[in-house]
């Protein structure tokens, strides 16, 4: 017996530095192949990111190792990857999300399996609030936040008479509520005279800026992007609705999107997005650098988002010391960390990032679209109360 004792040690032992150099698995979900002119420069922001942290050591003397798929912009495909990654590949954490409907699906999937869940772009304010869980963060400013920073803009505007168009799903919706109700608080008088829910991916533009001007309103609230935002730009500019009619217009200036417009981009306006050229902190600098050096390409708003996502991560882990999903709940929970954007954390009471947006114009400089008169809004700045929060959010999401 003491040698069949003896021999299970050395076993045991033998095995120990193997389990010891296992790595650290995220399972990264995204819509890679149906959204790939955001999608693309996030994956290679989280690779860079991977690299960078593998290239130290790892963390807990383990690499890093991030397990991809492609949800196809499709709730149940998400969902049958995430059940594959959490059963199969055995991952320790999950992450990513594009659409709303897609991160709602994957938040829902995180708190049935307690399984930590970093959303990464979507955006819909339910995911922390209505259906926010204990497992689930999310690191992008959310409907709540873009639309706070834009109703800054926008209450100093003249418009009275507002119409909106967004797509007709969870994101739209949320940030159309959060737009209106926002602005009403700083200005009464206003009204809301028109509402336009395209499909997603499906506008027809004509139709839609026909029903929306039918309406005669002073300013409009767009929501649009991607293809869907190029479309409706083209139609009014045929139209010579725009720039003429003042808009508001969430993501658009981001580069992903100026870059498909182009010279049609419409001057003057007012949007969230990311002039990257123009910012020169130390923070950016860095890593713009490091992201041309490795892909030869300038960094896009998804290259941010794709590494602040694994630098969030990276430093949940380290505060935990641990892998232990309940210990990283906790250790998330108020958690610092570092973005190309400057300092953020994740509030404790809804597990929302402060990482801000930049604010500004549109215009353009040699025939393609960029963003004049920005600032950074940080995100701290524009998010709810306390007990704005607790109204909405499950209690035992809070526990």
């Amino acid at each position: 017996m003491n040698r069949l004792f003896a021999a299970g040690l050395l076993s045991a032992a033998a095995a120990a530095p193997v389990l010891a150099q296992s790595p650290i698995k995220i399972g990264e979900i995204n819509s890679y192949s149906s959204m790939p002119q955001f999608t693309q420069p996030y994956k290679q922001g989280w690779q860079l990111a991977v690299e960078e942290i593998n290239a130290q050591g790892g963390l807990l003397g383990r690499k890093i190792e991030v397990i991809a798929r492609d949800d196809a912009g499709k709730p149940d495909e998400a969902l049958r990857h995430a059940i594959e990654l959490t059963s199969k590949e055995k991952v320790d954490i999950l992450a990513g999300g594009f659409l709303s409907n897609v991160g709602l699906a994957l938040a829902d999937h995180a708190v049935k399996n307690k399984r930590l869940f970093i959303a990464s772009e979507p955006l819909t304010d339910a995911i922390v609030w209505e259906k926010g869980n204990r497992y689930t963060f999310r690191l992008r400013a959310s409907t709540y936040m873009q639309a706070a920073m834009l109703v800054e803009e926008a209450a100093k505007m003249p418009a009275k008479r507002w119409a909106t168009i967004a797509p007709n799903y969870e994101y739209g919706q949320s940030s159309v509520a959060s737009f209106k109700e926002l602005l009403k608080a700083k200005r009464p008088d206003v009204e809301f005279v028109s509402e336009q829910w395209p499909a997603l991916g499906k506008i027809d533009a004509g139709s839609t800026l026909t029903a929306t001007m039918a309406a005669r309103p002073d300013a409009v609230f767009n929501v649009t992007f991607g293809a869907d935002l190029a479309r409706l730009v083209r139609e009014g500019n045929q139209r010579n609705i725009f720039p003429k009619m003042p808009v508001v217009s969430m993501l658009s200036g981001e580069p992903e999107y100026l870059e498909v417009l182009k010279d049609e981009t419409p001057k003057g306006w007012i949007v969230t997005g990311y002039p990257w050229d123009q910012i020169d902190t130390r923070e950016h600098a860095s890593f713009a650098a490091n992201y041309y050096r490795k892909f030869n390409e300038n960094p896009k708003l998804g290259s941010v988002v794709g590494y602040a996502t694994m630098q969030a991560i990276f430093a949940g882990i380290k505060k935990a010391g641990s892998v232990d999903n309940e210990k990283l709940v906790l250790a998330m929970r108020g958690l610092k960390f570092s973005t190309p954007f400057g300092p953020a954390e994740f509030r404790a009471i809804d597990q929302q990032s402060t990482m801000g947006a930049y604010v500004g114009k549109l215009d353009q400089r040699g025939g393609k679209g960029t963003m004049v008169q920005w600032r950074y809004a940080d995100g701290k700045n524009h998010l709810p109360t306390d007990a704005y929060v607790r109204a909405r959010r499950p209690a035992d999401a809070m526990k």
